[in-house]
């Protein structure tokens, strides 16, 4: 998010970045910043979701496995813990693959207003449509965190800046398509998975923010519907 100084930019919301799920970090054991040797709530469907046999019981190899994913993703503390945000993601990441090509299954997005992109803030994906037609995605994406919630309704980009740098965070926004206030897609140095999300806008790999920048211009528009679990 940053200074909009545009002729017709709406007044400035609160947007997006920082640190897909914001969900209740539940209550890891008191750890040193290694490998924990509890076993946690969710032991038996982390095992099952990293390949590892799954028994129910921690075991070094399992920490270890666990700890890489988390710290993949940003997930804090990262010691090998089986808790409910490690699972929360997992478990997101299954629902995402589950959708495959048909990301508009439901019909929420609209289909009569020619191009443009849908983002549901629930399975935190995004892709663009033309009518009924899939044109790119669908793509994990990381939207707002509670309190900074991305909004949902129909929007339009009325703002493109492709080096835009945030004068609040202080903090690059390559990409930006700004679509309501100062909520914006664009790109970021983080995994889409790292929690608890943004502040409002977004956020993309940069491979897919630029792919959006190349399909989308001023006047499309943009459907967000959904609620992030956790929000």
């Amino acid at each position: 998010m940053g200074d909009i100084r545009r002729r017709g930019a709406v007044a400035l919301g609160v947007a997006g970045l920082v640190a897909p799920l914001t969900l209740a970090l539940g209550a890891a054991p008191a750890q040193a910043a290694s490998c924990t040797t509890q076993t946690g709530p969710y032991q038996k469907q982390v095992e099952k979701f990293l390949g590892r046999p799954v028994d129910g019981r921690q075991s070094a190899a399992d920490c270890k496995a666990t700890k890489a994913f988390q710290t993949k993703h940003g997930i804090t503390p990262n010691i090998g813990y089986a808790g409910s945000v490690t699972w929360g993601v997992m478990d997101l990441m299954n629902k995402q693959k589950a959708v495959g090509n048909n990301p508009n299954k439901d019909g929420k997005c609209p289909v009569n207003k020619g191009r443009i992109a849908c983002v549901n803030l629930t399975l935190q994906l995004s892709w663009i449509q033309d009518g009924s037609t899939l044109v790119y995605g669908p793509v994990p994406v990381r939207t707002g965190r509670d309190g900074y919630e991305t909004r949902t309704g129909l929007k339009q980009i009325y703002w493109r800046d492709i080096d835009h740098v945030s004068n609040i965070y202080n903090v690059p926004m390559p990409y930006s398509q700004f679509f309501d206030g100062g909520q914006a897609f664009h790109s970021v140095g983080l995994s889409m998975w790292n929690p608890p999300g943004s502040h409002g806008c977004v956020n993309m790999t940069t491979a897919t923010a630029k792919k959006y920048w190349s399909l989308l211009k001023n006047g499309d528009d943009v459907f967000v519907y959904g609620r992030k679990p956790g929000t």
